[in-house]
């Protein structure tokens, strides 16, 4: 990655408004920060080996655990020892292998220095010598692929937290740092002390995490205003890839694929952008044959499983709560699909798999494809049922709100459509319609992805830009970004992400109510 917008490790990198620092008397006093600390211990303890479904399942063993657990924010810490803010810097813990404890709670004061820091963002900054973790208000906050947050990024490298991007004077926050000499594997004979530990205070201008973008729109219906308000804009978050695809939003995140370079990438509202899964879609020896190795469609099942369309391996798996995959599809009467593209659930967890050859070395006249036909597929309970295999290039797949109808866009230079299909209570399709015809508008790209909003209008990544479709077929409106917009995703709060080709954007403002068919 490169270009304008932070990628890891950074952090609203740059000069804050204010800084506070924990481990001065002034800087400790002026949020009523008092530190306490402990020595953690290494205990052995009973436990259960792994077991066949790869969790603590097995039959009981021996293991070692950490003493005390002082991460939840009602931790009594009452009788541990009391350091001043200068005491930080002594070499604690026992040595070797060890580990510690530092707890404190700061409070947002009403003025810091010339700064009101109401409104303002606020990161607590950490450097322990060697690694740390750090829990704030009894929570550690951790996914795959997060590094120097809440976990630790490196050797003597800063953890940063944001702990609010709303301050409000009175404000408090239990921070609980877990120190840990290191290396592990090859210890040092030294301790653990604290380098760092500030509050970093920004101003609420200069903490944004993404920067404008032009967003054009075109209005061909006056009801595009229902949909999309006036004045919408549109901010870049994340740039500096070769290309994107696939976002969901889940866990508070934004996942989204590189197919180009192998890899699922993880972005917090915070504005870190983290890998999330490497070797995404291949791992093969022949991989330096592909174009796009890597993954393409995610979608989240109803039980919040991970589920990707992988271009290399040529198949759609789930990731398990352990971190072990199921294959869901690969094949189709015995022969293997194409590179699977897009994907969407159905409540009952039926999942609908569109198959085009654009993974694929050589892509439609690959001499390993075994499909002579792109399919739109039905997945459930282990079967893998073929739809229609009536478009060149079934591509973005969405559902209704009331999932009684699949779209289905087709990436077809001479047939730019999106089909609208029946679909029964058994996820039987029926009566193909061609919802709306794009094939003659201005610009190169056919139909790539679709989201629908809870009104049922639809979002289509097509040429010029995002159409917005209303559920009869009616063209509401073009929204134009400088790149060429692959999918889409709705967060929590209805607010639409966009995978353009090297960069993730994000409408500001959108009036639409959110996700129907980011499952």
């Amino acid at each position: 990655m490169n270009g304008a917008i932070p990628g890891p490790p950074q952090l609203l990198p740059g000069r804050p408004d204010a800084v506070v620092d924990l481990r001065t008397d002034e800087g400790a006093a002026l949020v009523g920060a008092a530190w306490r600390y402990a020595d953690a211990t290494i205990e052995a303890v009973d436990f259960v080996a792994v077991g066949a479904d790869l969790g603590p399942s097995g039959p009981p063993t021996r293991t070692n655990d950490i003493a005390p657990h002082a991460g939840p924010a009602d931790f009594d810490d009452s009788g541990w020892r009391i350091l001043a803010p200068a005491e930080l810097e002594l070499r604690l813990g026992a040595g070797l292998v060890s580990a510690n404890w530092y707890r404190t709670t700061v409070t947002i004061p009403d003025r810091l220095g010339d700064l009101d820091p109401t409104g303002a963002t606020v990161v607590f900054e950490v450097v322990v010598d060697d690694y740390a973790e750090v829990w704030v208000d009894g929570r550690l906050g951790v996914s795959l692929g997060d590094s120097g947050g809440n976990v630790a990024s490196g050797f003597n490298a800063p953890n940063r937290v944001v702990l609010t991007r709303d301050a409000r004077p009175g404000q408090q926050f239990q921070l609980a740092v877990f120190g840990i000499n290191g290396p592990v594997s090859s210890q040092p004979r030294n301790y653990i002390w604290v380098r760092t530990a500030t509050l970093d205070v920004y101003r609420a201008e200069r903490a944004r995490v993404g920067e404008d973008a032009p967003l054009a729109v075109r209005r061909l219906d006056e009801h595009l205003d229902d949909v999309v308000a006036p004045g919408t804009g549109l901010e870049r978050i994340a740039t500096g890839f070769e290309f994107t695809e696939g976002p969901v939003w889940t866990g508070g995140a934004l996942l989204f694929s590189a197919p180009n370079t192998n890899t699922i990438y993880r972005w917090t509202p915070e504005g870190r952008v983290s890998v999330f899964r490497p070797k995404s879609g291949y791992s093969g020896v022949d991989i330096g044959r592909y174009h796009q190795p890597g993954s393409n469609g995610l979608a989240v099942d109803p039980q919040g499983r991970l589920t990707i369309c992988q271009h290399g391996e040529r198949r759609v798996v789930r990731v398990n709560p352990h971190g072990d995959l199921t294959v869901l599809a690969d094949r189709y009467d015995g022969k293997r699909l194409n590179s699977p593209n897009d994907l969407v659930y159905r409540s009952d967890g039926t999942l609908f798999v569109t198959d085009p050859p654009f993974g694929l070395p050589g892509q439609a006249d690959d001499p390993k494809r075994e499909l002579p036909f792109s399919g739109v597929y039905r997945v459930r309970e282990g079967e893998v049922t073929l739809l229609t295999a009536d478009l060149l290039g079934p591509n973005g797949i969405a559902l209704s709100p009331d999932e009684a109808h699949l779209y289905v866009g087709d990436w077809d230079d001479d047939f730019k459509v999106v089909m609208r299909y029946d679909l029964d209570a058994s996820s039987d399709i029926s009566n193909p319609t061609v919802l709306v015809d794009l094939t003659n508008e201005d610009g190169d790209d056919a139909i790539d992805g679709i989201k629908v909003d809870a009104a049922g209008n639809l979002f289509v990544c097509g040429p010029g830009g995002i159409w917005v479709i209303a559920p009869d077929g009616t063209k509401l409106g073009l929204l134009t970004l400088p790149e060429a917009p692959h999918n889409l995703a709705w967060d929590d709060d209805g607010t639409l992400y966009v995978a353009a080709t090297t960069s993730i954007y994000r409408l500001v403002r959108p009036t639409h109510q959110g996700a129907t068919d980011a499952r």
